[in-house]
């Protein structure tokens, strides 16, 4: 039997593992997986050269990005607060790295296919009634929607060879605190969060030729919370 090779970036992340874990139980594809934790900095074009100069997989699937977890609100001000040198550093890691990922990738010619991860909040504000009032921070939400266009520019320079699709992404339970998972749930209408493996299957069909006449999409899969 022929596998197909997929790269994972962020493969250390929550939904990394899942989704690694998934494509490795299903015995057709060789998983490489590249994050931090593997001693792979995505921001170093260099290190991303290298990576995709030893490897020449057939899928790619962009989990990597900077986030602004619920967490971290301990010392999270408001839009006033925000230094430009952190908004400067979302842009870098998810729009420039993503950037400079993808091109590498689309260099060799195996490439068939990438998936790329915006947020919901890369459509749609953050709601500052979720964090008390205080900034969810805006380098994320500009950097999320950024990587809608990016992908849709891709898409089209990179046609017919390399499929470029988005997912749009709601909220995946992590362990937040309760009364944060309860509001966020409220604001979906299927009542709750995402939980970490319910992407799986959608991968598994975008890394495939069940989804060869569709590139540029940007897919939503968030409970619902944008249909409102």
């Amino acid at each position: 039997m022929t596998r197909s090779t997929i790269a994972i970036t962020g493969a250390s992340g929550l939904l990394g593992k899942a989704v690694a874990g998934h494509f490795k139980s299903l015995g057709c594809y060789e998983v490489l997986e590249f994050s931090r934790t593997t001693g792979h900095d995505l921001a170093d074009e260099q290190v991303v050269k290298t990576i995709f100069q030893e490897y020449a997989p057939e899928y790619l699937i962009n989990l990597f990005a900077a986030n602004d977890p619920v967490d971290s609100d301990g010392a999270r001000g408001t839009l006033f607060d925000i230094s430009l040198e952190s908004f400067r550093s979302y842009m870098e890691v998810n729009v420039t790295a993503l950037f400079s990922v993808c091109r590498e990738f689309a260099r060799n010619n195996q490439a068939r296919s990438i998936v790329n991860f915006s947020s919901i909040y890369g459509v749609v504000s953050p709601l500052p009634t979720l964090y008390g009032g205080k900034e969810k921070h805006i380098g994320y939400s500009t950097s999320k929607g950024a990587v809608i266009q990016l992908s849709r520019h891709l898409a089209v320079h990179l046609a017919p060879r390399v499929r470029v699709n988005t997912i749009v992404l709601g909220g995946v339970e992590d362990g937040q605190e309760e009364l944060f998972v309860n509001q966020y749930s409220g604001y979906t209408p299927l009542k709750r969060m995402m939980q970490k493996d319910e992407l799986n299957r959608l991968l598994e069909l975008l890394c495939s030729d069940g989804t060869s006449y569709m590139t540029g999409s940007t897919i939503t899969v968030d409970g619902g919370w944008t249909a409102w």
